[in-house]
């Protein structure tokens, strides 16, 4: 029987300090002009001018709770923690797409509040500082589009500042049309344009992370496709309890039982399937139990009462 087990450094982790920079930056730039929104927005009266300042606070939440999960994810693996904290910034990525969903829900309600009983808007004031809030949330976007958006947590957080900005725009636009023509319910109507781009975000994010959370196979390795090639790689007889996952954003993980036709090497084909893995799949941190098959009784029945999952064979898959 052979075990082995391969693993590289991922250059996430060696960007995580510049990640935290820009991030910071953002937040500094986040918080200053919401303080401001906060007081134009009660004066003026605007559902919009107050429903992104609400959406900069999250956006605020957001980048702090993604600033700390990078700080938990570089802690070194140890005691129970045998993968460290690196999950941390998973479910920094599922409280930012949660979050966006409720802000969603009660924009939604509040809306159509304003749609029936539209209040008295300040429509030059709602332009002036929708068109301040677009700049703001430009040079924060373009802040955390530096960071390693490969990362779903730093993803997270900047679908807060990306729906942010296209908020402050849709206010613009209302703020320029009650300008001109009186028509109060614009600014409901351009917070219900953002709500749709916040649950766009929001379902996107919870579905990405809710796949890590759950040990699903990522996105764009299909376990199928990957045991039928482990199993006609040259000597080897079987591929089954083949399990893919990720232990964060961008860092796959595998492990199988391989059982290698009687007579043959088995470290070279551990060796040859690692290669494989990380070669043509870029899964890095492998896992392969191998042993060899029994003469006449290559299955696994010899070796595992039931097998999870399918059974991949080079001959056929069942």
């Amino acid at each position: 029987m052979s075990s082995g087990h391969g693993h590289t450094g991922h250059g996430h982790s060696l960007s995580a300090g510049s990640d935290q920079r820009w991030l910071l930056g953002a937040l500094g730039l986040i918080v200053a002009f919401m303080a401001a929104e906060v007081g134009i927005g009660v004066a003026a009266g605007s559902l919009a001018l107050l429903s992104d300042a609400a959406h900069m606070l999250t956006d605020a939440i957001a980048i702090a709770l993604a600033v700390w999960a990078i700080r938990l994810a570089a802690l070194p693996a140890k005691g129970r923690m045998t993968y460290g904290w690196k999950r941390a910034e998973i479910l920094s990525a599922l409280a930012n797409g949660l979050t966006l969903l409720v802000l969603a829900a009660w924009l939604t309600y509040e809306a159509i509040e304003r749609l029936i009983t539209p209040p008295e808007v300040t429509g030059g004031l709602v332009l002036v500082t929708a068109l301040a809030g677009v700049v703001v949330n430009v040079a924060a976007t373009w802040m955390i589009s530096k960071a390693n958006r490969s990362s779903l947590n730093v993803e997270g957080a900047f679908q807060h500042i990306l729906n942010d900005l296209f908020a402050f725009i849709a206010t613009a636009v209302a703020g320029l049309v009650m300008l001109l023509t009186g028509f109060a319910r614009a600014d409901a109507i351009a917070s219900l344009v953002v709500v749709a781009l916040m649950v766009k975000a929001g379902v996107g994010l919870v579905r990405d992370s809710g796949r890590v959370i759950l040990e699903a196979a990522p996105a764009g390795l299909d376990p199928v496709v990957i045991g039928r090639g482990m199993a006609e790689r040259p000597d080897v007889a079987e591929v089954h309890d083949l399990h893919i996952w990720e232990i964060t954003s961008g860092q796959p993980a595998l492990s199988a039982h391989v059982l290698v036709r009687p007579g043959r090497d088995c470290h070279a084909v551990r060796t040859d399937l690692a290669t494989l893995l990380a070669a043509k799949h870029d899964i890095e941190h492998t896992t392969l139990q191998v042993d060899h098959a029994t003469p006449g009784r290559e299955g696994t029945a010899d070796h595992c009462e039931t097998a999870h999952g399918p059974v991949h064979r080079a001959a056929a898959t069942s």
